[in-house]
């Protein structure tokens, strides 16, 4: 048993190197280090990162999972960034989606998953309080998961979630921008509100804004991958 139990620790160790690398790799991406088409040099990234391949491997299908990297058969893992016309295109469906998820959630929702919303919500106050933009993407991802799943729609729950994690390094990118949490954390509490009314057109309404990224945000957004890019 306790064998067992060193396995297990070991492996989550694991998952959270694996995470911790994807995180850095995002923002060497973001910052021009590794540019669009560039292959990714597992061996060095391993001695990088002074890790085995192994959790680097799970870091590159995290980037993968969410669109920033390529895996190819027997050539290796690329640089793969979105031009702005797939990225609004990706970002429109995306608020829809979650529109979607919200106008169901009103009518579906428990009073368990609404006390997960608020508690999910004191969480990233702390973290703009903090400034601590990571801690509040990580229980603002988990926010929204509990709509998703609030909504009673398994396929719609798996499609949004699918593209979640698709735009996952570009929402966590906007929170840097100044003012964003703040506004962001404003807008979670407009959405519980319209959720604990049970209202679902307001529901919908709240969700829709609060992912589409339009006009200024947009453009600082591309702004910041033109950098890197060149």
């Amino acid at each position: 048993m306790h064998r067992r139990h060193l396995v297990i620790h070991f492996l989550s160790m694991e998952t959270r190197r694996a995470d911790q690398i994807a995180v850095q790799l995002e923002e060497l991406i973001f910052d021009g280090t590794f540019v669009d088409g560039q292959r990714l040099d597992e061996v060095r990234l391993a001695e990088h990162f002074g890790v085995s391949r192994t959790p680097l491997r799970e870091a590159l299908q995290r980037l993968a999972l969410s669109g920033m990297v390529e895996m190819i058969p027997r050539r290796g893992a690329f640089v793969q960034q979105p031009g702005p016309v797939q990225l609004m295109e990706m970002f429109e469906v995306m608020a829809e989606l979650e529109a979607a998820c919200g106008r169901l959630a009103a009518m579906r929702i428990t009073d368990s998953a609404l006390g997960d919303l608020r508690a999910a919500n004191a969480k990233c106050l702390a973290a703009v309080e903090a400034r601590d933009s990571d801690s509040y993407y990580a229980e603002n991802e988990r926010f929204h998961r509990i709509i998703y799943q609030q909504s009673g729609n398994g396929f719609l729950e798996q499609e949004t979630s699918k593209l979640h994690k698709r735009l996952k390094p570009f929402r966590r990118k906007q929170l840097r921008f100044r003012g964003r949490m703040a506004q962001s954390m404003a807008e979670h509490e407009a959405i519980v509100a319209a959720l604990e009314d049970g209202d679902a057109a307001r529901a919908e309404d709240t969700l829709r804004k609060h992912v589409a990224v339009q006009g200024e945000k947009f453009h600082i957004l591309m702004a910041s991958l033109k950098r890197a890019a060149e």
